[in-house]
């Protein structure tokens, strides 16, 4: 039986972190169920009971979301339009119990293609803070996550917070759809988040959009980005898509869908998703 430690104070944390290889739990929610049938040996360090990694707070130019956060926590937290899409991906992600447990940094750092915060958090260009109590680094999300299930992680390092830029046009609102065999309660076959920035005349002049599922790491469509600045957000933007602005993902067969149906669904989902602005 490995041992269990969970913190209640950050200093605690930093503190026995270099001691042993543990395993981060930030909510569990993957990595209980992955242990079924199995002895459970490893060190975990728990890291669910340290206020200031679930705080949700803002500065002049920045949303810092701690790692720690449920998706409960942000699905409640008072956020502008511009994380409507993280709030919709919250209030999706399997039940309440998971929305309870579940937390953003460990939706993150369990570095699933299918994660759905991973491509809401790439629309928003955020960044996560890596730490080792001595040393605290910025990384780029879209760095930060290299591959299924790889992260740029060190031992005797954690993340502690998410960090958000704001949007500095007048108006900015974002979106998340995701695409499953039900609604609630199963693993994305694919997803896509947005992000729109426009002005007082209605005209777009901040775009990210990205897709999961869809690729080992979600993807940003930067061509179509290139293509919806400019253009007013009541727009139809249907004649800018097209089957050669998904030609780089790189979706997988499996059991639950084709890798031919993955992407054909990924051009409908951004489609319903850009109507989301439009209507």
């Amino acid at each position: 039986m490995g041992e269990y430690v969970r913190p209640s104070e950050l200093n605690e944390l930093f503190a026995v972190l270099p001691q042993k290889d543990w395993k981060i739990l930030a909510g569990g929610t993957d990595f209980y169920p992955a242990k079924v049938g199995q002895s459970l040996n490893d060190d975990i360090l728990d890291i669910t009971n340290i206020p200031v990694l679930t705080e949700i707070t803002e500065t002049e130019h920045y949303w810092h979301i701690g790692a720690a956060a449920t998706w409960s926590d942000i699905a409640a937290a008072e956020l502008p339009p511009l994380f409507d899409g993280l709030k919709s991906a919250a209030k999706e992600i399997g039940g309440r119990q998971i929305q309870n447990a579940g937390t953003l940094g460990g939706n993150i750092c369990n570095a699933s293609p299918a994660a759905d915060g991973v491509p809401v958090l790439l629309s928003l260009d955020a960044a996560v803070v890596v730490s080792d109590g001595r040393n605290a680094t910025e990384v780029p999300l879209q760095n930060f996550v290299t591959g299924n299930r790889e992260i740029q992680l060190e031992r005797g390092q954690i993340i502690t917070e998410i960090v958000i830029p704001k949007v500095t046009t007048l108006h900015s609102s974002g979106n998340f759809l995701k695409l499953g065999s039900r609604e609630y309660l199963v693993i994305s076959l694919v997803m896509a988040a947005g992000v729109f920035g426009w002005n007082s005349a209605g005209i777009i002049t901040h775009c990210r959009i990205s897709v999961g599922a869809c690729s080992k790491v979600a993807a940003r469509l930067k061509r179509l980005e290139a293509l919806i600045i400019g253009r007013e957000i009541t727009s139809d933007f249907s004649d800018v898509l097209s089957d050669e602005l998904f030609s780089e993902l790189t979706p997988i067969d499996d059991v639950r869908a084709s890798g031919e149906y993955r992407k054909e669904a990924a051009k409908e989902i951004v489609s319903e998703l850009l109507k989301c602005w439009s209507q």
